[in-house]
């Protein structure tokens, strides 16, 4: 079978880390062009994977003849080279949040439409063992009636990991238009929304910027969520968890309390009211701290979606709704005022 041919736009830290390793990790995959404007950072990419290097992503669509992307770039170049690469003939595998406004994720779904190509949007937590278990024992009523939940996702900022540290487009808000909220709390919005399989309908949020100095981007978010069930909750997103990331999830039921990525031994155990306490030892969630992020899923089930021809997971639909949660909390932190 003739492999998919690839190209990857934007080669920091998530193309070095998850995007290329994944790609090559494919036996449906050729890499054959990257992109960065930092020729250097191009031209290594392109070495390691047998790739020509580009510093101009339109002349690598109007130049190669490429299946697919990846688009790792800043996020306010997410909707314009995502739509290019649509408009281009290529099916878009693209870095979240997907777009930084309605108007822009729109504008993606509709050139995904128009020219009947695939638009994925790379949110991992999906496909987490412990959140997929979870999602089955919900729907299961092993949890019963869903009351109340917390979820959290906190490191010590993109300057610890990110390819231009404290100089990273993370903190430039003209670049990235939102901070720990686009970077941590959109991931949170979306895995809430497909654990719960329900839709957020009022949000009340306080979004600050308190940990780091010289940026006027958000390091610091509690939402307060009401969904269409009437299941209420919290999502916390954070730039300050200094000693060590958080990336958990509790979620409060009728039956059980599911605790995921909440323990160091187990990533689900369940509290059942009876007493019973299920511990699962599944795999491990994907975290920049121990830069193990090879095996995310997210490529392939990108890439399975294309050659099967199937709807991939996270569709522009589905990320645009976890974004709208993201833009209703800035709101709200504006307003200061409930948005629903």
């Amino acid at each position: 079978m003739t492999k998919l041919r690839i190209a990857v736009i934007g080669c920091g830290s998530i193309a070095k880390h998850r995007h290329l390793v994944e790609h090559a990790n494919n036996p449906n995959v050729d890499i054959v062009a990257v992109c960065d404007i930092v020729e250097e950072r191009a031209q290594a990419a392109a070495e390691q994977y047998g790739a020509v290097a580009y510093t101009d992503y339109e002349e690598l669509l109007a130049t190669e003849n490429i299946d697919a992307v990846s688009v790792c770039l800043p996020n306010y170049l997410h909707a314009p080279v995502s739509i290019a690469a649509l408009n281009a003939g290529c099916h878009v595998l693209c870095e979240k949040p997907m777009a930084t406004s309605r108007e822009e994720a729109d504008q993606m779904i509709e050139a995904a439409k128009k020219n009947g190509k695939k638009l994925m949007i790379a949110h991992n937590q999906r496909f987490v063992s412990s959140h997929q278990k979870a999602k089955e024992l919900i729907e299961n009523g092993d949890a019963g009636k869903i009351y109340s939940f917390r979820t959290t996702f906190g490191h010590g900022g993109p300057e610890n990991w990110s390819a231009d540290g404290a100089n990273s487009w993370f903190f430039n808000k003209e670049q990235a238009f939102i901070g720990a909220m686009g970077d941590l709390g959109v991931h949170k919005a979306d895995l809430i929304r497909y654990v719960l399989n329900d839709e957020f309908v009022e949000v009340a949020a306080f979004v600050e910027t308190a940990a780091k100095e010289n940026t006027d981007v958000d390091d610091q978010a509690v939402v307060i969520l009401k969904s269409a069930r009437g299941v209420i909750g919290t999502l916390t997103a954070s730039w300050a968890f200094n000693a060590k990331e958080d990336n958990s999830t509790v979620i409060y039921g009728e039956k059980a309390i599911l605790r995921l990525e909440d323990d160091p031994d187990y990533s689900l155990i369940v509290e059942y009211t009876n007493g019973e306490v299920v511990k699962y030892k599944l795999s491990g969630i994907q975290s920049n701290e121990e830069g193990g992020q090879t095996t995310t899923h997210v490529i392939d089930h990108f890439i399975d979606s294309i050659l099967n021809d199937t709807e991939p997971l996270i569709n522009g639909e589905e990320g645009k709704k976890s974004l709208e949660v993201i833009l209703a909390a800035l709101e709200s932190a504006e307003k200061k005022s409930i948005v629903g």
